[in-house]
């Protein structure tokens, strides 16, 4: 007991020594969830001012069949995002779909990738962050496309001027209130920026993994750094995506 007692006051001087890592998490792993959690506050804010705007205008309450574009209320999400490439047959939210299965299929690459990090395999994380960075960029693409088509428009809405505008920008909205569009605009736009900016650092890890830097080192902390971070921009489109799309 004694023993115990004095090995407790060294570690206790060591602590406010400095020098020591909180929850066994290196200073570099902090500094990440620190700055996660500025990120989900600043998305946090975003979907909560969509949610707010959503719940201030009139919902449509007739039948999605029946849904007309309209300034007046809200729009229906199954009326407004029902295209795929190459196809001219509307289906509701199956693109959207598909981009949130990249997205999360690119995060399963990104475990893998972290996994061979531990276990030094160079080999094994370059074949997986090479998947990341293709299902990142794939995401961008088909998020790429479907802005074309928002901004394009399909049918058309007729204002009060007798004028007829298509798809929607900052000052008109064929699919409903122009703050539909403007809040569109900027939150997937925010996140968007999330997936570049982690595709441009996974490659440069995937450039510093092939180059054997990691190895000099000695570990792959690096690589469940960016993991960290690409997790999270994957957890926040969950989040956008039920707000734009199913709510």
């Amino acid at each position: 007991m004694a023993t115990t007692a004095v090995i407790d006051e060294k570690e206790k001087r060591n602590l406010w020594g400095g020098g020591a890592e909180p929850l066994r998490a290196s200073y570099g792993k902090l500094m990440m969830w620190f700055f996660l959690l500025s990120d989900a506050l600043s998305f946090s804010g975003l979907l909560i001012t969509y949610g707010l705007s959503r719940f201030a205008h009139n919902a449509y309450t007739g039948k999605i069949a029946d849904f007309v574009p309209s300034g007046n209320y809200w729009p229906v999400p199954e009326k407004v995002f029902t295209h795929i490439p190459f196809t001219h047959n509307p289906y509701p939210l199956v693109f959207v779909g598909i981009m949130t299965f990249i997205l999360i299929m690119s995060s399963v690459t990104m475990v893998l990738a972290v996994e061979a990090g531990h276990r030094m395999d160079k080999e094994e994380v370059l074949k997986w962050m090479l998947w990341t960075i293709i299902g990142g960029a794939a995401f961008l693409g088909c998020q790429a496309w479907e802005w074309t088509i928002f901004i394009v428009g399909d049918k058309g809405r007729m204002i009060a001027d007798g004028t007829t505008f298509f798809g929607a920008n900052l000052h008109h909205n064929e699919y409903g209130p122009t703050l539909f569009a403007d809040l569109f605009f900027f939150i997937t736009g925010f996140h968007g920026t999330h997936v570049l900016s982690g595709v441009i650092i996974n490659m440069i890890v995937f450039y510093n993994v092939a180059i054997g830097t990691y190895e000099r080192v000695g570990h792959y902390e690096m690589v469940e750094k960016v993991g960290l971070y690409w997790h999270f921009v994957d957890l926040v489109w969950v989040f956008v995506f039920t707000f734009f799309y199913l709510v």
